[in-house]
């Protein structure tokens, strides 16, 4: 009786052991799988977003889903006659559902970092952003040694809150108890900037640009450029085995640059052609 005891108290220990590492060995060769093939049986790719984010991916008042980001991955996938779809996903978790599976791609003013180098693969660089601070005027801050002991608004999750751990000396260690306000989205982080509840928010320059421009008092607003804050790249984020993927995304880019699609698009969005397309021997 003993020895079945023990028997089966291995059994016990070892079969999670055994699960887990499936499961472990599953998420691995989902990430190191090249999925082109599969996209092209079923004509169409699923492209993880954060549907707030003015200019780049939004929804208007009457839910339909525009952005320069949607007309660009539209017009890529079209050359492949492949259908972008568009998944709403919550932008602090958007590694683990590209990991998961649960999409295609990250295509939504995704900044290319190197910690993020390190969870995904990029497309080249396709347009040039910055981090900018933008205040009221009537705070009378004037730049980022202006926001000492002010409190300060970030998007959850995005670069503008990794910026603020990577150089803590620039904000971080100025403002109110050392520690931004996280919010989900930019449009919350201007209610509460419109009420004063924080003096300042860290962000996009294409977001802060574009919110300022369709107010219908531009002069409340001031945008900071530093060149404390480094200048960001945007890229398609994927899955490192999908080398297909990216080789295709990378073609499809470079043609809508030679065909002057990408020119229109640029035009529409910001007004001027202000695209920087990197090249398209962009490492990973």
């Amino acid at each position: 009786m003993k020895k079945v005891k023990t028997i089966w108290l291995l059994m016990l220990l070892i079969v999670p052991l055994f699960l887990l590492g499936g499961c472990e060995s599953v998420t691995t060769r989902a990430n190191t799988q090249d999925t082109w093939s599969r996209i092209q049986r079923r004509k169409r790719v699923v492209i993880g977003l954060d549907d707030s984010f003015v200019p780049m991916g939004y929804r208007q008042k009457n839910g339909k889903l525009v952005g320069y980001d949607i007309d660009l991955a539209k017009a890529v996938f079209k050359q492949y006659g492949i259908k972008a779809d568009f998944q709403t996903i919550d932008w602090s978790m958007k590694e683990t559902e590209l990991k998961n599976g649960t999409i295609d791609l990250l295509w939504n003013g995704y900044s290319i970092n190197s910690s993020r180098e390190k969870k995904v693969a990029f497309s080249r660089p396709y347009l040039a952003n910055r981090q900018v601070l933008v205040t009221k005027r009537g705070s009378h801050i004037n730049g980022l040694s202006g926001m000492t002991d002010k409190a300060l608004g970030v998007q959850n999750g995005s670069t503008g809150a990794a910026v603020l751990d990577e150089k803590p000396r620039l904000l971080k260690d100025k403002i109110k108890g050392k520690s931004a306000v996280l919010y989900d989205t930019f449009p919350d982080a201007f209610i509460d900037l419109n009420a004063n509840r924080i003096q300042g928010i860290l962000m996009d320059e294409v977001y802060a640009d574009y919110y300022v421009q369709h107010q219908k008092n531009k002069n409340a607003y001031k945008v900071y450029v530093s060149k404390k804050l480094p200048v960001e790249y945007f890229g398609v984020g994927m899955r490192k085995g999908d080398k297909t993927l990216r080789n295709k995304i990378n073609r499809g880019l470079g043609n809508l640059q030679k065909d002057g699609q990408l020119r229109k698009i640029n035009e529409k969005w910001f007004g001027r052609d202000s695209n920087f397309l990197g090249p398209d021997n962009y490492r990973q």
